[in-house]
């Protein structure tokens, strides 16, 4: 018999959150949208959430494309790129996905819970996607684009604040350099067949920070792992030091592929 290590959504906590969303979602295809990989490796290889990220992804960029042509007529086309590569990053997704409260709702393998999955913002990214994705699939294209239009809302009065995440390694550069430490050094290791390695990218910045991230390749995981050091070292000022970090001691990867980044 197949242990499950994270009990499938009830009613109540599907209700809260389609209220918070504003959508009303099937329930087998909520509880997919909310299922990681990680559950579904540990549970017997049960369907996960990756596809209806794919879907969800795409009409993310179509939706978030035509509010910017549209509401910023004079902008030209590679202004409007900036911002729209901006509403969409990892860390835009994920401070959404924080709002809305939605890692709770995570179903997570038991690895990832230990290692903070339920914040982690590639993940919450990936499962803000997926849901777009079932909500496309379940309500229709309005309703998909209606949804990402009212999750991007609070990010919209500073489309371009997010920007650190498309060129996160350079952004840690400039930020190590704020700080007088060394240029981040990188190390990185490969698990898993060779059909479907996952390479895990550790980033040191002198005594300042460790981070990890995960990713299909090797440019992925570096860029997932430098962007989790940017956004620890962001939050401080230079001299202070960084909560639930130290030297030589990794803080929660942040899985899952950046979708910028391809290639090793």
């Amino acid at each position: 018999m197949v242990k499950q290590t994270s009990a499938p959504p009830s009613s109540d906590d599907r209700s809260r959150l389609e209220a918070t969303l504003g959508v009303s979602l099937d329930s087998e295809l909520f509880e997919l949208a909310l299922t990681h990989r990680s559950f579904a490796f540990e549970n017997g290889g049960l369907p996960h959430n990756e596809r209806l990220e794919f879907l969800g992804d795409s009409i993310l960029g179509q939706a978030v494309t035509v509010m910017l042509y549209t509401e910023y007529p004079s902008l030209s086309e590679g202004d409007l790129a900036k911002r729209r590569a901006s509403l969409v990053s990892t860390v835009a997704l994920a401070e959404i996905a924080r709002g809305i409260g939605l890692g709770e709702h995570l179903r997570l393998g038991r690895g990832e819970e230990l290692t903070g999955g339920r914040d982690k913002a590639s993940i919450l990214a990936d499962t803000v996607e997926a849901i777009i994705g079932a909500v496309y699939l379940g309500t229709g294209p309005d309703a998909a684009r209606d949804l990402v239009l009212r999750l991007i809302a609070p990010l919209r009065a500073d489309p371009l604040r997010f920007g650190v995440s498309m060129d996160p390694k350079t952004s840690l550069q400039e930020a190590a350099a704020e700080r007088g430490a060394a240029a981040p050094r990188y190390e990185i290791a490969a698990t898993g067949p060779d059909h479907n390695k996952v390479f895990v990218a550790t980033v040191i910045v002198g005594g300042l920070v460790t981070a990890r991230g995960e990713g299909t390749s090797k440019k992925a995981a570096e860029m997932a792992a430098a962007l989790d050091a940017w956004t620890r070292l962001a939050a401080t000022a230079p001299g202070d030091a960084v909560n639930g970090s130290t030297a030589g001691a990794a803080s929660d990867a942040a899985s899952a592929t950046d979708a910028a980044a391809s290639g090793d």
